[in-house]
């Protein structure tokens, strides 16, 4: 009787240590799910990161772009208060809202690649440091930045003559972004960047057209006074 109940016993346990291995290992079955969920989470964001890669290109392009947009607000902030033309000081507004948040957004990519911010310094100067700061409008190491001697006769004139002159100086200084906007889709990388740039030509490239016109309207050149 004994010896039946032992064997009884030993079966028992062996049926409960199955079971238990079964258990273990159904776990683990799930746990090489989860594993495998992660990895494939992980390739994700190695593919995303590589998606947003950047080169020396990109960061060319922003840091060029900012003084050269921080310029073309300068130059429209002026239109109030001077212009004579509704349509100047329409454009002049459009130019502000257009460019104001790309210099935001291009501020933030060089702060998360770890590259130097330009300061507002660099738009007056007409250049970025260690560019060609020598020579006449048109000669600066970005396309299309006027001097401070361009930006002075801006500020003085007023009525008809600063419609004339802001608009001479702003299809110049568009068409420079727009060789700028060029170069970032041909050789930028970082998605983003070269986005904005198609972006700056499109916009760009239309302002263009509409302040020539005007300009036609006056009797005026494109670039005849700055050139």
């Amino acid at each position: 009787m004994r010896k039946t109940r032992t064997l009884t016993r030993r079966a028992v346990l062996a049926t409960v240590a199955v079971t238990a291995a079964f258990t273990l290992a159904a776990c683990g079955n799930d746990d090489g799910g989860s594993d495998s969920s992660s990895g494939s989470g992980n390739s994700s964001g190695s593919s995303s990161t590589a998606a947003g890669g950047h080169n020396e290109q990109d960061v060319s392009f922003a840091q060029g772009m900012i003084p050269h947009h921080r310029q073309a607000l300068e130059m429209a902030k002026l239109a109030a208060g001077r212009a004579s033309s509704a349509e100047v000081e329409d454009l002049a507004s459009r130019v502000e809202k257009a460019q104001d948040p790309e210099i935001k957004t291009m501020s933030g990519w060089l702060t998360s690649w770890g590259e130097d911010v330009p300061t507002t310094s660099d738009s007056t100067a007409g250049s970025m440091p260690g560019m060609d700061h020598s020579g006449s409008s048109g000669s600066h190491g970005m396309p299309g930045m006027m001097d401070g001697s361009d930006m002075a006769e801006l500020e003085k004139a007023s009525g008809a003559d600063f419609d004339s002159m802001f608009l001479t100086m702003m299809v110049e200084h568009h068409e420079g972004a727009v060789d700028m906007a060029e170069v970032e889709k041909d050789k930028g990388e970082y998605g983003p960047a070269t986005s904005m740039a198609d972006d700056i030509v499109t916009a760009q490239t239309a302002e263009i057209a509409e302040m020539n016109k005007l300009l036609g309207k006056s009797g005026k050149s494109g670039k005849s006074s700055t050139s």
